[in-house]
């Protein structure tokens, strides 16, 4: 895995959270922070720290943000604070900045201001949870880009028997392709191939395609 190199502005939980992980599986980060007390938390446990304002244009230029592969700016309690990082990221040149919003407002705010992207991690997490709690069968789901996602469900009857026969693609707009069977992983399975209850199935397709097995298997 290629190392990759980012920036974190905001210490707090989320961007703590978000720094470390990044860190751990083998990435360049950097954090900074005005607090000193949140800065000093997190240095062990991140490639560099900085004690400065996240919002000033120039002390980003300075630390190189036009160089990192994504800025993200984590400062979701102070939406001026938040917005005026992301101004200022993208006027230092960083070629992508994701923004936390934590309301629908300041997602639209932040988008109209410049952030390449926006995420509302208490929000995405509640959807996410609430999917989950609905249809008890889909294991994991994420978004692969604005259009399309891939899903993990857990085969049941309605799911089970040859894939020819379930005609996923036709019926739903999705594609098989993983089938993990007791640990044993087989990609781009073929339409022979047979799907048993308790298999997990890796899925891929539209979001529209993803809300329409989502329903079915809700049923």
């Amino acid at each position: 895995m290629k190392e990759r190199q980012f920036m974190v502005i905001g210490a707090g939980r989320f961007g703590s959270a978000l720094a470390t992980t990044l860190y751990q599986l083998g990435h360049e980060v950097v954090v900074i922070d005005k607090n000193e007390a949140a800065v000093e938390a997190i240095m062990n446990q991140v490639t560099h720290t900085a004690i400065v304002d996240g919002t000033d244009e120039e002390t980003l230029r300075k630390l190189g943000c036009s160089n990192f592969d994504a800025v993200i700016v984590a400062i979701g309690d102070n939406l001026e604070a938040n917005i005026l990082a992301t101004v200022a990221a993208k006027s230092a040149g960083a070629t992508r900045v994701i923004s936390k919003g934590v309301s629908q407002l300041a997602a639209r705010v932040l988008d109209r201001v410049g952030a390449d992207e926006v995420v509302r991690p208490e929000h995405d997490m509640g959807v996410r949870l609430a999917r989950q709690l609905a249809t008890p069968s889909i294991v994991d789901a994420f978004k692969l880009g604005e259009n399309h996602g891939v899903v993990e469900i857990e085969a049941e009857s309605a799911l089970c028997g040859r894939l020819s026969e379930l005609r996923l693609p036709n019926r739903f707009g999705v594609q098989v392709i993983a089938v993990n069977r007791g640990g044993n992983l087989e990609i781009s399975p073929r339409a022979d191939y047979e799907i048993q209850r308790g298999d997990r199935i890796v899925m891929i397709g539209s979001n529209d395609a993803i809300t329409r097995l989502r329903e079915y298997l809700s049923k």
